[in-house]
């Protein structure tokens, strides 16, 4: 099998991966919230993301990968909240700051791809730990699909939140917990760039309205296959 092209820089993709087998990849609860705090550690930095899913034997995400510029100064800013600079009276940074090394160099064009991987590898060893298994958990590569174009990003986005309706894990996807249809439209802080999403759509009124037409067509689908039986 030929490997896919490395993650480019300020690139959105659609990314998804299910378990190895089909196997599950969620197995208690506790699970989804280790998940979303190894993507914190592992993936924001490296990404925007505007929406995801986790399903019991797959996942799909919708970002941005940042330019390398963007990461870098993430990096920093993340090294100088462990390291602050502070200066000596002279007007120079301290010599805690000069022996923390800063991302200044490029990262390369693997790097945000090795951060996936990382993000996996961790996971994965986190559950084999845990529940006494080996070998690996996801299916190798992880699928990615550029997204280029407004409607491309709806249709994405409306995608991955039917999924767990699509899937019968619930018999409205609104109703799934580990998604963030409803998270989109609150009011609560988040980590997702819910704005831009917004706008995309052009309001959470055509969000909703989008979303309601997938229910609609699906509904339709479902009564035209009962008549033909």
């Amino acid at each position: 099998m030929t490997s896919p092209a490395p993650l480019h820089y300020d690139t959105y993709y659609h990314i998804y991966n299910r378990g190895n087998n089909r196997e599950n990849i969620f197995l208690q609860e506790r699970n989804y919230d280790h998940f979303l705090n190894l993507y914190a550690r592992y993936i924001e930095p490296v990404t925007e993301t505007f929406a995801y899913c986790l399903l019991r034997n797959h996942f799909h995400l919708l970002v941005r990968i940042k330019s390398e510029e963007e990461i870098i100064e993430t990096l920093n800013n993340e090294i100088l909240k462990v390291f602050p600079v502070n200066l000596d009276p002279s007007g120079q940074e301290s010599s805690a700051i000069n022996e923390t090394k800063l991302p200044g160099k490029p990262l390369g064009s693997g790097y945000p791809s090795k951060q996936f991987s990382d993000f996996f590898n961790a996971y994965a060893k986190a559950i084999n730990n845990t529940f006494g298994r080996s070998g690996s958990l996801f299916q190798h590569p992880f699928g990615r699909v550029l997204v280029t174009s407004d409607r491309q990003f709806w249709n994405v986005i409306v995608y991955i939140h039917q999924n767990p309706q699509k899937h019968r894990f619930v018999d409205d996807f609104r109703e799934w917990k580990w998604s963030s249809y409803g998270i989109i439209p609150a009011e609560k802080p988040t980590k997702l760039n819910r704005g831009l999403v917004l706008d995309w759509f052009g309001g959470k009124e055509q969000y909703f309205k989008l979303h309601q037409e997938w229910v609609n067509q699906a509904q339709n689908k479902w009564f035209s296959e009962e008549d033909n039986d």
